[in-house]
């Protein structure tokens, strides 16, 4: 998987039309993009429409909606960066697997049901995050037409998506220009491809619930939107170029996504099976313990506070310590592996450290046990528009509250 910046994903249109977030382009390539886009929609599928920027258009907040294997969880966004509500709630046991929906029906119910009691504006952008989303970068010789651009980027995707073109919502933003090139100018290209039944199967609970999705986001980009640092800005108030250091963002959830950012542009992307999930699944191998009993002693036992200081049934203490240190290991080695990928990339700057996210950073001792390891400095991050919940619910907010916000 190759560099990635935050991209629309075209949805079949099974309703009203669909508008998700756009990025902004580099200042560098602002105008190479307005010619290469034409200022208007590509039309690869005549039922797909590309995102558009912006909240509802209704003046309402909106509401960033992530759903994992136990919970759904919702933030509110009104004004810029407000957090007006959020919620989270449980799932029934298998209604969302390796994120995606098994159980319609019941997710739909649990929306209906957190929407109402919360009194959430309806306008939702959902995140995703699962094996059948591909990003991918590609570099072409800079090429004003529009028509061409898209030919070149469909004949390029065929070679590198693997997926069936013809099954796939397959889209494309120039990111990055190159204009000293020996051999010609050129453009980096994400290209984001998804199977159309999964973004069709993701729509239909919240259809369902009666709630209007305007939008459709990588979890990934959700997770830098709401960690990254903000830009810096001149004394004139406008947002300065400077790109920022390179950080890699790990939110641990079921799954786990990992991205690599400079400053709030997405470089790489990838999602992980090793999550909270696989240690529950641990867990309840070697015990009687229900997955929202092992989901508890987790939490409980950490990995931070010797086992023998540990208050409760001994055997049950050192088999949930032990599923969590193989869980640890293994996520060692996907971060790792991430590195080592992004790593070996030409000319791509140096990650400088890690920021952890997602329910797993509430886990006792989880970045102690992990940056020893790594080589680089952990720091769990926290949006300051949650600042004041308990750490156990902004960890699980964070990327819901991501998603909400504008570029």
């Amino acid at each position: 998987m190759a560099r990635l910046t935050e991209k629309k994903l075209k949805v079949p249109r099974v309703g009203p039309e669909l508008h998700l977030p756009r990025l902004r382009r580099p200042k560098s390539t602002e105008s190479a993009a307005r010619k290469a886009n034409g200022g208007s929609r590509s039309r690869l599928h005549a039922d797909i429409r590309l995102p558009r920027p912006g909240k509802s258009s209704t003046g309402e907040g909106l509401v960033g909606l992530q759903i994992e294997a136990d919970s759904v969880a919702v933030a509110e966004v009104r004004g810029d960066s407000e957090l007006s509500a959020s919620a989270v709630a449980p799932l029934p046991a298998g209604a969302f697997r390796d994120g995606e929906v098994i159980d319609p029906a019941a997710i739909a119910s649990v929306l209906k049901t957190v929407f109402s009691e919360h009194k959430l504006s309806k306008q939702v952008r959902l995140g995703i995050a699962n094996q059948r989303v591909i990003v991918r970068t590609i570099q072409l010789p800079q090429i004003d037409d529009p028509a061409q651009l898209e030919a070149a980027v469909r004949f390029q995707a065929e070679e590198q998506i693997p997926m069936p073109i013809d099954q796939a919502i397959l889209d494309h933003r120039i990111v990055g220009a190159n204009p000293t090139e020996e051999q010609g100018a050129t453009i980096d290209i994400v290209v984001c491809a998804a199977r159309r039944e999964m973004i069709a199967s993701v729509l239909k609970p919240i259809r369902a619930a009666g709630l209007t999705p305007v939008g459709i986001d990588l979890s990934a980009f959700g997770l830098i939107r709401a960690l990254a640092e903000p830009a810096p800005v001149s004394d004139e108030g406008s947002v300065q170029p400077a790109p920022g250091a390179t950080v890699l963002y790990c939110a641990i959830g079921d799954p786990t996504n990992l991205a690599i950012a400079r400053g709030r542009a997405c470089l790489f992307t990838r999602v992980s099976k090793v999550g909270l999930e696989d240690v529950v699944a641990r867990i309840t191998a070697n015990s009687d313990l229900t997955p929202e009993h092992a989901r508890l002693w987790l939490f409980h036992v950490g990995l931070g506070t010797p086992i023998e200081e540990i208050e409760g049934e001994p055997t049950l203490i050192a088999e949930t310590r032990s599923a969590l240190e193989a869980s640890c290991a293994d996520l060692v080695n996907e971060l790792r592996l991430s590195i080592d990928f992004y790593s070996a990339q030409e000319g791509v700057p140096p990650i400088e450290r890690i920021v952890l996210g997602g329910p797993g950073i509430a886990i006792p001792g989880i970045a102690e046990n992990l940056a020893p390891q790594l080589g680089l400095p952990i720091t769990v991050g926290r949006p300051a528009a949650l600042g004041d919940a308990d750490l156990v619910s902004a960890a699980r907010l964070t990327l819901p509250y991501g998603l909400a916000l504008e570029e």
